[in-house]
């Protein structure tokens, strides 16, 4: 009998046992991390490996659209910054264009980066 991999399963406990924030920022995570390995890809003319991990970071791309509270303004905004980091994922996996992949990431490490600020700040002020 195999015994599973430590760092699947505590991935998974992690996953499991998040916060609503705590996941959207490890989806906004993992969704750069998956543009930037298609982008590497791309590079290493893997194109397979490419739109897989483009394919990856679309599907979360999609999930994040479809859970985006739209009742609210920054939600509609959030929907609207989703819906075109999607298109943009699905032209640079037509194209296999690097830096089309290399703008997601981006946008997608700024998302992160300002999302695990604002928990930061939510917690200190829990806190306080």
């Amino acid at each position: 009998m195999v015994s599973p991999n430590p760092y699947q399963q505590y991935r998974h406990n992690a996953v499991l046992t998040a916060d609503p924030g705590r996941l959207t920022l490890m989806l906004f995570q993992g969704a750069a991390r998956f543009a930037r390995q298609a982008a590497a890809r791309v590079a290493q003319r893997d194109i397979p490996g490419a739109h897989e991990a483009c394919l990856r970071a679309q599907d979360i791309l999609l999930y994040l659209l479809e859970t985006a509270n739209t009742e609210m303004e920054v939600g509609r905004n959030l929907a609207s910054l989703y819906d075109y980091m999607y298109r943009r994922l699905l032209e640079a996996n037509v194209k296999k264009d690097r830096a089309i992949l290399e703008e997601v990431a981006g946008f997608l490490e700024d998302l992160a980066h300002t999302w695990e600020r604002a928990l930061k700040q939510a917690v200190a002020q829990q806190a306080g």
